[in-house]
């Protein structure tokens, strides 16, 4: 197994859940974001068109409201369920894996991240 280098991205006591901070890597960036109480680092690189994905809303997933025989009865927000939604074209991405909503095939190209005292680090 490869050695990952560790990218310090701050300090945890630096986020309030629901935090996102841009970290420069290479020639692009890395999202690292604080959701409740867990942590998640994605490239800024929509997979749709090559927009930059993380630069976009962190939002709650909107869901059906569906009756037992399917009748639809509105949407709902679930707060369980984070989302990153690109500016360019709406593309939402599950906060826990980066799979697109709309197509799995798809995904954001997730980093594990690592926290050692009071130290954030992408391991890229």
């Amino acid at each position: 197994m490869a050695v990952k280098d560790m990218l310090l991205a701050g300090k945890t006591s630096e986020f309030n859940d629901g935090d996102k901070k841009m970290v420069p890597h290479g020639k692009g960036e890395i999202a690292v974001y604080f959701i409740k109480d867990n942590w998640y680092a994605y490239q800024n690189f929509c997979p749709h068109q090559g927009g930059p994905a993380c630069e976009g809303l962190t939002m709650a997933k909107v869901e059906a409201i569906l009756d037992v025989d399917k009748t639809f009865h509105g949407m709902r927000f679930n707060h369980d369920k984070m989302q990153i939604v690109c500016p360019w074209h709406g593309w939402e991405f599950r906060m826990e894996d980066g799979v697109s909503a709309a197509d799995s095939q798809h995904k954001l190209r997730k980093y594990e991240v690592e926290i050692k005292d009071d130290e954030i680090y992408i391991l890229t």
